[in-house]
């Protein structure tokens, strides 16, 4: 990615977009697409980088990136996403909990009183703590899912302003949040 991030430094946030392996190249429209286009496969040309044909994808109305559906609409959740968290089973073990927490406190910015909610399910995570599933801990549970699946409106950034990115991985999967001025553009897992 950091490669990546540096071959197309000058074009990121213009018309590239790069997470990981992905390469995303957006326009406006597709009669404006293919000088884009040539313009990152030239790049990766220049730089001796290639790409296998079998994986790309070209002149896409709709891609599903990081959890999200992008197309000419806008932005949306992938409803995959979300119905994987609602059916997110209740732990069974300090190790489920601390799956579930980890996912969750990635993004405890965005849930108001996170730590309050959590308090339950991470007082089961304590050393030589019994494991005892009450119905303080299925509350906790059930709220921060509840918060996880109830997607905030997502807009495209204005071009205003400065813009932080997050990023985080597990082994379960990818997540990322976009902010600007302290307020969440979009936020995306995998």
């Amino acid at each position: 990615m950091d490669l990546m991030s540096r071959v197309f430094q000058p074009y990121l946030d213009q018309f590239i977009i790069v997470f990981i392996d992905d390469i995303l190249i957006d326009s406006k429209n597709r009669d404006e697409h293919s000088r884009p286009l040539r313009t990152a496969l030239q790049v990766l040309q220049d730089r001796k980088l290639y790409a296998k044909f079998r994986k790309c994808e070209f002149w896409l109305d709709r891609v599903t990136f990081l959890g999200l559906i992008i197309s000419n609409r806008g932005v949306e959740v992938d409803p995959s996403k979300v119905e994987a968290v609602k059916d997110w089973p209740v732990p069974n073990s300090v190790t489920e909990i601390r799956s579930f927490l980890g996912l969750a406190g990635y993004y405890r910015k965005f849930i108001k009183g996170f730590s309050s909610i959590a308090v339950p399910l991470t007082s089961l995570t304590k050393k030589n703590a019994k494991f005892i599933w009450r119905s303080k801990c299925q509350d906790s549970f059930d709220k921060l899912k509840q918060a996880l699946t109830s997607a905030p409106v997502l807009s495209m950034p204005s071009g205003q302003g400065e813009y932080v990115f997050c990023t985080d991985t597990s082994k379960l999967g990818l997540g990322a949040v976009l902010m600007q001025n302290d307020r969440v553009i979009a936020c995306a897992s995998r």
